[in-house]
Parts: structure tokens; C-alpha cells; sequence
């Protein structure tokens, strides 16, 4: 059993040299809706400049690898077909592995769905009266018709082995968050009172199985802005994760996190793959720990965090606050009050 990880671990080089390849989500990550994250295209070309491998990880199973890898290119993050895995084809490899060769399956999804399906020699159907050998639910865009979940819902009543790409409640858009697949999932579970579909995505291991499989990567570092999807896929496969706070993860949940969904390393945004991550010390006197030019610590039953120096980064204010959270709750969620905390990073 791995260690119960109670402090956010330290760097003394950019992560970018430490890890060969970099397993970057992508909504909330590198891009929202159609814009760049600030900060990203420039960041992500001074890692590969340096000698990093970028490959993108997304549980959106909407838009095929080749879509994705040109929206990337417009945004100014060249990207080939080959270094975007998706939910997609990591379901379509599950569900290929479980029913015959030729199957029809049928797709409750985008086009990203069914070209993944069609690659593993799958035959994508409409309906549920075309005797499909599975149903596969992935994320159908914001105009997916209510006809599609359905004739999805039809066909897992009648006992037609269910998959998903993932279940994701949300997806972040240019406007907020809108309802992803995970939502879909519930309509069609609610509707049949069935437990629910086999998940391939984030944090399943079908998914960390895919993205090992197609980017070949030796020491991987997985980045992402969730911690239920992004960094628990991560500790479900072993691998050190980067969170970014550009996406859905605020700095309370990541406070509270359990010891599944914590990360190895914590940043504003993926400027975080260019820099060392600086260490976090326990204080002599076991009473807080201090990071840069902070210190956090627990006192009158709520969390604290001071600014010891000046011109202290708040990024490593948050980090010796996670210290302090994570060893306070050790196996547990840390529900100590720490909106004053929070507040004193952001004076």
C-alpha cells in the first residue's frame, strides 16, 4: 500500500526536465471552450522546447483525435493526430475486447465515439432495436437529443451490457461549467434502475492503459485541473501528478482533499512545468510548516497562513497550507474552517 501522501512534494529542477513526457488534460488545462488558458501555449512551448514530450489526455470523447490536435495547432500548440488520446478510444478498446469482432454497438455519443468504435471493427447503430452487442455513452455536445439517451436507456433495460467514456458531471466551457457525460450517464441509470455502466475514462485504469499504450512514456507526469478524474487516475496508476488551478479544482477542495486526490505537485497554471517545486518544511517545533515566504499551520481550531517574507509567492502559501491540511486529516478530508487562510494568500 503507497504511503499517505501529507505534503506536497518538492522538485529541485523544472518539472519539464524531471519527466520525460507530460499527460496533459485538456479542459481547463491547455484550453476553455475555444480560448487558450492564460498562460498555457506559451508554457507548453518552453517544455517541449526543453525536451518534453506532450501528449493530451481528455475524458471528452466528443471530437476525434485529429479535431482536437487542430484546434491545439489553432491555438498555437502544434499537436499531431497521434498525441491526442481521448476517452473515446479508450472505451471503444474496452468495449472491442468484450464483444465480437463486427459487433454493433450502439453509440450514444459524437463523432468521436464512433470513429474510435469503428477503428476497433465496430459497427456504431442508433437504436436500440438493431440488437446491439453494447451501449456506449460518451459526451454528445450540447445539442445532443434526448432520443439518443433514449434508445440508450431501451437497450440497458433490456439487458445490453452498458459502457461509458467516462462520467464526468461537468465540462467547462467559455461560460462556466456545463453538464458532461457523467450527467447523461445519470439520465439513462435513473431511468432504468440499473447501477450504472463499466467507465473507461479518468480515473479508471482503462484510460491510464490507453494513454500508456499510445504515448510510450517512461517517466510520465500527469497534469490536470481535476482531482477525481486527473489525480486519481494518477494514484490508481502510479504516477506523479501536477495539479493546475486554471479549471474546475479550487484551493479549498484541494485543501480538503482524501489521500486519493492529492497531488504531488500544486500550481497556479502550467507555468508549474518550468520551474522546481520548492520544498516543504515541518517547522522544528512541529507546529505549522513553511514554504517561500510562508508559513500555515492550525490554530484555534481553523487553518492560518502568514506571509514570512516579502514578495512570497502565494503558490507556496497554498502548498504549506496543504501540509498543514493533508497532516491534519491524514487518512480523512481536512474539514477545518480555511476561508482566512485562503483569504491571506490573496493580500
Amino acid at each position: 500500500m503507497a504511503a499517505i501522501l501529507t505534503t506536497p512534494r518538492a522538485c529541485d529542477r523544472p518539472l519539464a526536465e524531471a519527466y520525460d513526457t507530460a499527460l496533459l488534460d485538456l479542459d481547463g488545462v491547455v484550453y476553455a471552450g475555444s480560448q487558450a488558458v492564460p498562460h498555457a501555449v506559451a508554457a507548453l512551448r518552453a517544455a517541449r522546447e526543453g525536451g518534453m514530450r506532450l501528449a493530451f489526455v481528455t475524458n471528452n470523447a466528443l471530437r476525434t483525435p485529429a479535431a482536437v490536435a487542430a484546434h491545439l495547432t489553432g491555438l498555437g500548440v502544434p499537436a499531431a493526430e497521434s498525441s491526442v488520446i481521448t476517452s473515446a478510444q479508450a472505451v471503444a478498446r474496452l468495449v472491442a475486447e468484450r464483444v465480437p469482432a463486427g459487433a454493433p454497438v450502439l453509440c450514444a455519443g459524437g463523432e468521436g465515439l464512433r470513429v474510435a468504435l469503428a477503428e476497433h471493427g465496430l459497427r456504431p447503430v442508433d437504436s436500440a432495436d438493431d440488437d446491439p452487442a453494447a451501449v456506449v455513452q460518451g459526451y454528445g455536445g450540447p445539442d445532443m437529443r434526448w432520443a439518443t439517451l433514449a434508445e440508450a436507456a431501451l437497450a440497458v433495460g433490456r439487458g445490453v451490457p452498458w459502457f461509458a467514456s467516462n462520467t464526468d458531471a461537468t465540462v467547462p466551457s467559455g461560460r462556466g461549467l456545463a453538464p458532461g457525460n457523467g450527467a447523461a450517464v445519470e439520465v439513462v441509470r435513473v431511468a432504468t434502475g440499473h447501477a450504472g455502466p463499466e467507465v473507461a475514462g479518468k480515473p479508471a485504469p482503462p484510460m491510464h492503459r490507453e494513454a500508456m499504450l499510445r504515448s510510450q512514456a517512461r517517466r510520465p507526469l500527469i497534469v490536470g485541473d481535476r482531482l477525481d478524474t486527473d489525480i486519481a487516475g494518477a494514484h490508481h496508476g502510479g504516477v506523479d501528478a501536477l495539479l493546475v488551478l486554471t479549471g474546475v479544482t479550487g484551493a479549498a477542495e484541494l485543501l480538503a482533499a482524501p489521500p486519493a486526490h492529492r497531488p504531488a505537485y500544486v500550481a497556479a497554471d502550467l507555468r508549474g512545468l518550468l520551474a522546481p517545486q520548492p520544498a516543504v518544511v515541518r517547522e522544528p517545533s512541529g507546529g505549522g510548516f513553511a514554504c517561500g515566504g510562508w508559513r500555515a499551520g492550525v490554530s484555534g481550531g481553523a487553518l492560518r497562513c502568514e506571509r514570512t517574507a516579502p514578495g512570497g509567492d502565494p503558490a507556496d502559501g497554498l502548498r504549506a497550507l496543504c501540509a498543514a491540511a493533508w497532516t491534519h486529516a491524514g487518512e480523512g478530508r481536512c474539514t477545518l474552517p480555511a476561508h482566512e487562510a485562503l483569504a491571506a494568500l490573496e493580500r
